[in-house]
């Protein structure tokens, strides 16, 4: 197998990239010059190929080790990896392993920059805070009737009670005066879009429970740490630390992760959630549906758009200009 290092790899955009992975009972490692994966089988030992040019986040879950080798191919190649349970959850995070941020000091500087220049202000935090919103529920609209998959299930914004409690979502919204506002109308709107999915997939006595055992809640767990994810990725590519929230708290080190992943999580995950378990799917057939649906709804460009508008907003093209130079 011909040799060849990180640097001969085409670069391609995170936003672009097709692959996702999960990995059980393997032990991920560097051989040809390639990131490849290694299971134990009773004959022989088979190595399976992680294409990591195309490639966003590892996870590595129940039974895994990792070379250094490996890691540092990944670290090149810009590949975000974490270390979490079975099935993808939870991702070990706080005091245990948490995400393994590639390290580069040619990372580009102007998100940062932009997002520190309103992020000390109250009031501008507070506006930033709302466009998250308002991007989440406009995000929604669009996908829900937008998939056919999801309107042939039942998934749309025009059901009456939807339009009321998002009518009420966005009035709650603009008058806000400070970010628990905000958090206790999201919390008031996501109980309706659980209320909803769950009387439109007929899943009788649903109640949101993180440690719960039946499938609706452990898909909603499981597809929520995907998007953890994808936020995690977008967040490192633009050089914006995790800590830096609008709507989660200051105290929180990973709380603009939280804020990012709320951007697809109402739209993709609950609904598909749902689905999935009123249809009884494995793990592995809902984690495949998420990560299709992240793909052809094209969830990372949109969190990187709307990271960098958001950060961006007070400076004009000349000075994003003269930042790039």
């Amino acid at each position: 197998m011909e040799q060849f290092s990180p640097s001969d790899m085409k670069t391609i955009l995170h936003s672009k990239r097709a692959n996702m992975y999960y990995l059980e009972y393997c032990r991920v490692m560097q051989k040809d010059g390639r990131v490849l994966y290694l299971t134990e089988a009773k004959k022989e030992n088979q190595y399976y190929n992680i294409p990591i040019a195309n490639t966003t986040v590892l996870l590595l879950g129940t039974g895994t080790s990792v070379t250094q080798a490996a890691m540092r191919m990944l670290s090149q190649a810009g590949v975000l990896v974490g270390f979490c349970g079975g099935g993808g959850t939870p991702l070990h995070m706080a005091s245990e392993i948490e995400w393994l941020t590639p390290q580069s000091e040619y990372r580009p500087t102007e998100y940062l920059h932009g997002w520190l220049q309103f992020w000390f202000d109250d009031d501008k935090r507070l506006a930033a805070a709302k466009c998250f919103q308002n991007a989440r529920i406009d995000f929604l609209d669009k996908i829900w009737n937008k998939d056919k998959d999801l309107k042939s299930e039942g998934f749309t914004t025009q059901d009456n009670m939807l339009s009321k409690a998002f009518e009420t979502f966005h009035q709650r919204t603009e008058n806000a005066k400070k970010q628990s506002d905000l958090l206790l109308t999201e919390a008031q709107l996501t109980k309706a879009l659980y209320k909803f999915a769950a009387n439109t997939m007929k899943i009788e006595d649903f109640t949101r429970q993180h440690q719960s055992t039946d499938k609706a809640n452990d898909f909603l767990n499981h597809g929520n740490y995907l998007a953890y994810g994808l936020a995690a990725s977008c967040l490192w590519v633009l050089g914006i630390p995790h800590g830096f929230a609008v709507m989660h708290g200051k105290t929180r080190r990973g709380a603009l992760v939280f804020d990012l992943a709320d951007l697809i999580k109402d739209a993709i995950v609950l609904p598909w959630a749902f689905v999935c378990a009123a249809e009884n799917t494995t793990e592995q057939e809902f984690r495949q549906q998420i990560l299709q649906k992240f793909t052809d709804h094209k969830a990372m460009d949109f969190m990187f758009d709307t990271v960098k508008a958001i950060a961006l907003q007070d400076y004009s093209s000349e000075q994003i200009e003269e930042q790039n130079l």
